[in-house]
């Protein structure tokens, strides 16, 4: 059997297409507030089975990228709670302000990490 740089090109290939999907999903995610993020986990989830090397690089990356965001929106509700109710003396508000702006780095990071991967994907180029 002999090595074919063709065949391996279309091994690198299989699954490029859901991965760039993945990342599309994530930058959608911003405008339609958060709805497309689990529909890109879900298409990284299912086309990790039959994703090349790259392909399946990504698509971990993707799914870690997720996680990561979602263990965040979690922890800041979490917060919000105790800070709705402090709002009665007046701490509470600084205390909001505090979360929502750390929601809005946790939504810059995730973007900007979305955006770099979806061009090191198209570049041909690991995650990281």
């Amino acid at each position: 059997m002999t090595f074919n740089a063709a065949d391996h090109q279309d091994l690198d290939d299989a699954g490029r297409l859901p991965a760039a999907a993945g990342y599309g999903f994530y930058l959608l995610s911003i405008p339609s507030l958060a709805i497309f993020a689990p529909v890109g986990a879900a298409v990284a989830w299912f086309a990790r089975a039959n994703a090349g090397p790259l392909a399946r690089a990504h698509l971990d990356e993707q799914l870690r990228l997720f996680l990561i965001a979602a263990i965040w929106a979690v922890a800041l509700f979490a917060l919000s709670i105790p800070a709705w109710l402090l709002t009665i003396v007046l701490i509470g508000i600084p205390l909001l302000w505090a979360i929502a702006m750390a929601g809005f780095v946790v939504m810059v990071w995730f973007t900007v990490r979305s955006a770099l991967g979806l061009l090191r994907l198209l570049g041909g180029h690991p995650p990281r």
